[in-house]
């Protein structure tokens, strides 16, 4: 009798082990079946197969999710809990940046050619050193020794200032900010004739050409951008310029529009922002602007320079004609701020009027543009 118990039992057990394999094995070749028509459908038109790329991605994604989360999920929990056990609403920012780079690689003009070691390599360099400036204490107290230094080193233009305009230094915004440009200006040139500028862009950007991979002339140039703006940076690759590739032309002109002007960070200090974030914001976007270049425009064309190139010295000929030159040339810049301010704050002031009186007539005169774009920008 238990020798039937046992047969009877042991029949169901060995069906039921039969159907699973037999699963395991439609599923593998449905798996298979699939890969295969995932790859032809790339190599025939990658272009048409994009939102098949995609829909794969994220399936991948969540199949990956689902799987470290049930065997893996306490140590990732654990490991997140270190960065985000205080506010938790912090990964919404992650998933912004994959979410960028995502519609980036979208939009990519090569996409099939992106070079995924500068991607990655560029923004694991900007999380570095935010977290060396957010959550170590020497990194946030060095920046922030280095943002009060540079504040009272700008507050040396108030004696040319108001030797030049006197009282109306006080009490007149043109005359307490725009000066700040002028001076700032001045003293970068100085360092540029001394070579101190030079050193400095030159060990920076060695760092970020070891690791990333990139071309010496458009990291020089990207370098550059943390301390000069964008009309100043090519100029330490002048002589190359004409020689670079489309991706290293547009890796400069990336540099340039994400990283702050020198001489436009001494103004923002001015207006009380503080300098210890302005320049930490500005080496952290140095290597991410050269990665999203990377992702966006590819290099498909060979690399002319390959060795890294030495920055040229300036024209002038001693030290006072640097500060001359510097202070010279930075005319043009404080014009084009005090116009672009009366322009563009006189524009403002007519839409807040223009959305004033239009909300009026529905009963609700309170509307400017500034309420509009903080509705809009609430996470």
């Amino acid at each position: 009798m238990k020798h039937l118990i046992s047969i009877q039992f042991s029949v169901p057990k060995t069906g039921i082990c039969y159907v699973q394999s037999g699963l395991r094995k439609d599923r593998l070749w449905s798996i298979l079946g699939y890969v295969a028509y995932f790859i032809t459908a790339c190599i025939l038109d990658f272009e048409r197969a994009i939102a098949l790329v995609v829909l794969t991605s994220l399936a991948i994604v969540s199949k990956a999710y689902d799987l470290v989360k049930t065997y893996h999920g306490n140590i990732c929990c654990g490991f997140f809990r270190v960065f985000v056990v205080a506010r938790p609403e912090q990964l919404i920012s992650f998933g912004g940046v994959c979410m960028f780079i995502l519609v980036i690689f979208i939009f990519s003009a090569h996409r099939t050619e992106v070079a995924w070691r500068s991607v990655f390599w560029g923004l694991g360099l900007q999380f570095c050193i935010g977290l060396f400036v957010i959550r170590t204490e020497p990194g946030l107290t060095a920046f922030q020794w280095l943002g009060e230094q540079v504040q009272i080193f700008l507050n040396y233009t108030k004696h040319g200032s108001s030797f030049v305009f006197g009282p109306l230094v006080s009490d007149i915004f043109a005359f307490q900010a725009l000066p700040i440009v002028i001076f700032f200006s001045s003293v970068m040139s100085v360092l540029y004739f001394l070579g101190i500028m030079q050193w400095l862009i030159i060990k920076i950007a060695w760092v970020m050409q070891i690791t990333m991979g990139t071309s010496p002339t458009e990291t020089l140039s990207v370098a550059g951008n943390i301390f000069v703006g964008q009309t100043e940076a090519p100029l330490l690759i002048r002589p190359y310029l004409m020689d670079m590739t489309k991706s290293e032309v547009h890796a400069v002109m990336v540099g340039g529009f994400a990283t702050i002007a020198g001489s436009v960070m001494g103004a923002f200090i001015s207006f009380g922002i503080d300098a210890s974030s302005m320049i930490s914001a500005s080496a952290m976007a140095a290597p991410c602007a050269l990665a999203i270049s990377k992702l966006s425009y590819p290099e498909t064309e060979e690399k002319t320079f390959l060795h890294q190139r030495k920055i040229s010295r300036c024209d002038e000929q001693n030290i006072l004609e640097a500060a001359s030159s510097g202070a010279s040339t930075s005319i043009g810049l404080v014009a084009n701020i005090a116009a672009d301010l009366i322009a563009f704050l006189a524009i403002l002031a007519f839409i807040n009027a223009s959305l004033g009186w239009l909300g009026g007539l529905v009963g609700f005169p309170s509307i400017t543009f500034e309420v509009c774009s903080r509705q809009l920008h609430i996470p």
